[in-house]
């Protein structure tokens, strides 16, 4: 009794299991981490019709921002909102003028809630000011 063997012919199928497993991963990771890309606080910013700024996608940014219940945040970079503490006013100028010594081309911007007293964002104004920042970008959003 003789065995019969077949021959063999190439698959012309493609094996997309791998594939879908693949993606499947990096569907969860993305998931898992777009939540922590968020950067600063929620504030609800004052509306303005003003022109957008013009931005360097290359340099640094340090954001400020004041919340409603005013008190005082410092975003260098990418920080996640379970990080930040609260910054006394006092502090806030003499961090910022070491931030700018270290790297003067940096971005400076200033956020502040809309329900916000005047007198903190003028108390921290001043602050930047005797830091040597005399122009701050003030954020806001545009008119609905």
């Amino acid at each position: 009794m003789e065995i019969v063997r077949k021959k063999r012919r190439p698959m012309s199928d493609i094996n997309v299991v791998p594939y879908i497993d693949v993606m499947l991963v990096l569907l969860i990771v993305f998931m898992v981490t777009a939540p922590l890309l968020t950067q600063g606080l929620r504030v609800d910013l004052p509306q303005a019709s003003s022109e957008p700024l013009e931005l360097d996608e290359e340099a640094e940014s340090l954001v400020i921002e004041l919340t409603a219940d005013n008190q005082y945040f410092i975003s260098l970079g990418v920080t996640s909102q379970d990080e930040q503490q609260p910054v006394e006013l006092a502090l806030i100028g003499e961090q910022v003028a070491r931030i700018v010594e270290v790297n003067p081309g940096i971005q400076i911007f200033v956020e502040g809630d809309s329900q916000a007293s005047y007198g903190p964002f003028i108390s921290l104004m001043e602050a930047l000011r005797e830091a040597g920042i005399t122009s701050p970008n003030l954020v806001t959003k545009p008119l609905e």
